[in-house]
């Protein structure tokens, strides 16, 4: 099932750790599992742009990001904290 996400929780270096809709609060660990089994698909809409969270990989350890459309307003980073 894909899920909207609306809010993206931030640590205090700005980093991705969770992800956030609409009646549900996911850990990064639990998005990153969500989308490696299957179980769940993310994407983020604003502005009538669609995107999907994808899992990158920086110095051997996953993060979430969104695949990439010249759009800022969309970014994980650019969301509301939940």
């Amino acid at each position: 099932m894909a899920l909207q996400v609306t809010k993206s929780k931030k640590d205090l270096d700005g980093d991705i750790t969770g992800l956030c809709g609409y009646g549900w609060n996911h850990s990064k660990s639990e998005v990153i599992g969500n989308i490696r089994t299957g179980l769940h698909s993310y994407f983020v809409s604003v502005n009538g742009r669609t995107v999907y969270v994808r899992i990158g990989t920086r110095r051997g350890r996953p993060y979430l990001t969104t695949a990439p459309d010249g759009y800022t307003s969309n970014n994980l980073d650019n969301l509301e904290n939940c």
